[in-house]
């Protein structure tokens, strides 16, 4: 019998961690109209006003195309040629610095996950591909 996961479960799940990402995202393009007024805003952590460990970017709007970048990978699978783009001019912008190790990071992660569900879902097809066939012999020696 499946059992239903409390809440406190599956508020750390990782499609409830993927859905509030993409809907923070979301939000956030949804308010941003003139994403261009971001530029050289420095990048700050809350009320710190200092630079955030998990950013690396140079300053809001670098941060801005980063996460609507990571939003498209998530949701398509590609990204956007805008968004390539821009990503592209962000590394001109920035030569020799670490302005795209948070994207690498997310990419290979994302990658390696996507590989594994991609075998873990192979083995369940084979499990219930192996039970259907059980069933059919079962029910032809009766």
């Amino acid at each position: 019998m499946m059992q239903v996961p409390d809440f406190k479960n599956k508020r750390l799940s990782l499609v409830s961690a993927i859905n509030r990402f993409l809907t923070s995202v979301t939000v956030m393009s949804g308010t941003i109209m003139v994403p261009s007024l971001l530029r050289d805003l420095p990048v700050e952590d809350g009320d710190n006003h200092m630079k955030s460990n998990v950013s690396e970017q140079k300053d809001m709007y670098d941060n801005y195309l980063l996460l609507k970048s990571i939003r498209n990978h998530i949701e398509w699978g590609i990204q956007d040629e805008q968004v390539k783009s821009d990503l592209e001019s962000i590394k001109a912008r920035e030569e020799g610095d670490d302005c795209g190790e948070l994207q690498r990071q997310f990419h290979h992660h994302l990658d390696g996950l996507y590989n594994v569900l991609s075998k873990l879902t192979q083995q369940a097809n084979r499990v219930t591909n192996r039970y259907t066939k059980e069933l059919e012999i079962y029910d032809l020696g009766r």
